[in-house]
């Protein structure tokens, strides 16, 4: 099974938690994108639900597909929120924001009853930390964040786009990608960087996920906390 058969066979299996009448998390990321045009097909047939998207992208997906999709102002109650990871490790802890939609990602989620991961098996880790960790930053706290970063052995860079301009989130910030290579501790780096002055938020997902729906050669397992 290829990575994409992968995330698509998930991205259906994830469809299975949403039911008529519910307020749905929409997630950010190439897996999200499957499970919002799997959802997709179902609003089509028939499923009545409202949704709030964890960024443009994916609210703009979810709009050109007919469903009904607003704001977190709006619908700040949601039901459930189905959302992909860049790393799942023992507890559910998780790395996310790789697509760099972190902040909006970590939001609807804390607005959610229940989160729950989609991930091919490839993202399963036994410690964090390989894939590089992103810190929202704002603009003017940049050069503060990046030293106080690298203090801590975080070893930060800024993210770029492909002609070289800064990378901006949709919330007009930076990002700067930690290449920390291991986080022993989750729960204590992402004090530590909370903790400095600058920081909007950081792609540390600790104690928030309740199910990952985990897919490979074998099918689609489920894994908890």
């Amino acid at each position: 099974m290829t990575q994409d058969e992968a995330k698509a066979l998930v991205a259906k299996r994830a469809v299975e938690f949403v039911e008529d009448g519910m307020r749905v998390g929409l997630g950010t990321g190439t897996t999200s994108v499957m499970f919002i045009k799997a959802l997709g097909e179902k609003v089509k047939a028939g499923l009545k639900i409202r949704c709030v998207a964890s960024s443009d992208a994916s609210h703009n997906l979810a709009a050109s597909l007919g469903m009904d999709v607003t704001t977190l102002p709006e619908l700040p109650e949601l039901d459930i929120y189905i959302d992909g990871a860049d790393e799942v490790a023992r507890g559910l802890a998780l790395i996310k924001g790789g697509g760099g939609a972190l902040l909006r990602e970590k939001i609807v989620a804390s607005a959610a009853k229940r989160f729950i991961v989609v991930a091919d098996s490839t993202k399963v880790v036994k410690i964090l930390g390989k894939f590089p960790l992103p810190v929202e930053v704002i603009k003017m706290a940049l050069p503060l964040v990046s030293n106080k970063l690298a203090a801590l052995g975080l070893n930060p860079t800024q993210r770029l786009k492909a002609d070289g301009s800064p990378y901006l989130t949709d919330e007009n910030n930076y990002i700067l990608t930690c290449n920390c290579h291991q986080i022993p501790d989750p729960a204590a780096t992402a004090a530590a960087i909370r903790n400095i002055v600058g920081v909007v938020e950081h792609g540390l997902f600790l104690h928030m996920a309740s199910l990952a729906l985990i897919a490979g050669d074998g099918g689609v397992t489920e894994l908890k906390p």
